[in-house]
């Protein structure tokens, strides 16, 4: 049996979620950076509103694809590769991005940037879960959603550093840096315990539950728990039809509701264009790339502080707050839109509506998706159940990065409508989410599975 490398069982948990979860980084600032991009290449290249959402939605369309093909590499090379291989498809897109001459070689390098995007935002979240212990995984899964945030805060930053330069093609460039870095750091990096014991490497998972979980108590019930899960998964293999089965049907019907919620609550809307926004409504350059940079700094400062509560909270009630607050925030700045007309004010107050925004979604909707869709399948399927939620919040993505500069036009609905748009979508999350999501916290993810599996033996007893 292959024996771990006395490298790899010496890494301490902070290295290990450090890197695993530099998979966020990658996320953010490629889904950040287009806000600041738009605004120069949309005079260099005379953009239309169509052009707009097709350059931003590119990113979606590719990461579509790279989540469709994250679940077989998951089953096949594993959590550690398939995210290796995501850092690598990145590098080439963004040298690609960087030099693009024109507007549909642009489009295609962020094509492919999407792909390795796909592949690391289905793959980051179960890499963490599955090394985390019961108890920190609700955290564990919010730092993927940190490094997110703080790779679109970065991209605000380099944004705005590189704004009175205007060189745009730099701002892609930044990208390079946390790829190169999480691919060099999962060089070193183990493979989850589950996916060891399920290819037959169980010394190896027992190193890394030392490593991950900080001891050997309780090691022996956990693989023993870990091998029952296995058995019973694999009595049939995995098919994404599985996830249809009665058993698991509810939580996928969750998982759907979670990706689209998410997107649809408007929150790529802001990250890809509120600059844009700012800049229709009267803002200099500058100033617009600023207020992206203010709105990074409260994203991040939120999603850390979700980090301490999760696992107190639980996801449900986070869930409920976040729709609160964006249901009230979002119908503010629709009046505010609508009803202050001095170029100044509105804009100041469009900021701080949008601050209070974000904090709402980062509360609830932006750390807890991603805990939650990689807590509720069970192992056999959890590949393949990421696959499709990846997808669909990547499909919900790029419908909204899309269509909001059309909706958003002056000719349209205006900015102040496509608010109350968004506000009334968070209404109906509201009640979707109070009527259909389950409590997660606190349970291993083998008692999730057979809890599920116990509930549909007494449904069908009954």
């Amino acid at each position: 049996m292959t024996q771990t490398s006395p490298l790899r069982r010496q890494i301490s948990r902070t290295t290990l979620y450090f890197f695993g979860a530099l998979g966020g980084i990658l996320f953010g600032y490629d889904l950040g950076v287009i806000s600041g991009v738009l605004p120069f290449i949309s005079k260099v290249w005379q953009l239309t509103s169509f052009d707009k959402g097709v350059i931003t939605a590119s990113l979606s369309v590719g990461a579509i694809g790279g989540a469709l093909a994250s679940t077989r590499t998951n089953e096949r090379l594993g959590r550690r590769h398939t995210i290796m291989v995501a850092a690598v498809i990145v590098i080439i897109g963004t040298i690609a991005a960087t030099f693009s001459p024109s507007f549909g070689l642009l489009t295609v390098s962020r094509l492919i940037i999407g792909l390795g995007i796909g592949l690391s935002s289905s793959t980051v979240p179960t890499y963490l879960s599955e090394l985390a212990p019961a108890r920190l995984r609700g955290a564990m899964g919010a730092l993927n959603q940190i490094f997110i945030v703080l790779g679109i805060l970065i991209a605000f930053l380099v944004s705005f550093g590189l704004g009175p330069s205007a060189n745009w093609r730099a701002m892609f460039a930044g990208a390079l840096v946390p790829a190169i870095v999480l691919l060099l750091g999962l060089v070193v990096l183990p493979e989850t315990p589950r996916w060891l014991v399920k290819n037959g490497r169980e010394d190896e998972a027992r190193s890394v539950l030392i490593s991950s979980h900080g001891g050997t108590a309780d090691l022996d019930e956990e693989i023993a728990t870990i091998r029952e899960v296995i058995r019973l998964d694999t009595e049939q293999k995995a098919r994404v039809r599985d996830l249809f089965a009665p058993w698991v049907r509810p939580m996928l019907i969750v998982t759907l509701l979670l990706a689209v919620g998410q997107q649809f609550s408007g929150v790529n809307a802001i990250n890809a264009y509120f600059p844009t926004m700012l800049l229709a409504l009267g803002f200099a350059t500058q100033a617009a790339l600023l207020a992206g940079v203010v709105l990074g700094i409260t994203k991040f400062l939120f999603t850390a502080w979700v980090v301490f509560v999760v696992d107190r909270w639980g996801r449900k009630p986070l869930l409920l707050i976040g729709n609160v607050i964006m249901v009230v925030t979002l119908t503010a700045a629709g009046l505010v839109v609508l009803n202050v007309h001095d170029t100044g004010t509105r804009g100041i107050l469009m900021l701080v509506m949008m601050i209070f925004y974000l904090v709402g979604y980062e509360l609830g909707w932006g750390a807890v998706v991603w805990v939650m869709m990689a807590e509720v399948f069970p192992l056999r399927l959890r590949a393949a159940g990421m696959g499709v939620g990846s997808v669909v919040l990547w499909a919900a993505t790029g419908i909204v990065s899309a269509v909001f500069p059309l909706i958003s036009d002056a000719k349209s609905l205006g900015v102040g409508g496509s608010m109350f748009v968004f506000a009334g979508i968070n209404v109906v999350l509201f009640g979707l989410t109070l009527w259909l999501v389950p409590e997660t916290k606190g349970r291993s993810l083998e008692q999730i599975e057979l809890d599920l599996r116990a509930r549909t033996q007494l449904r069908a007893s009954g």
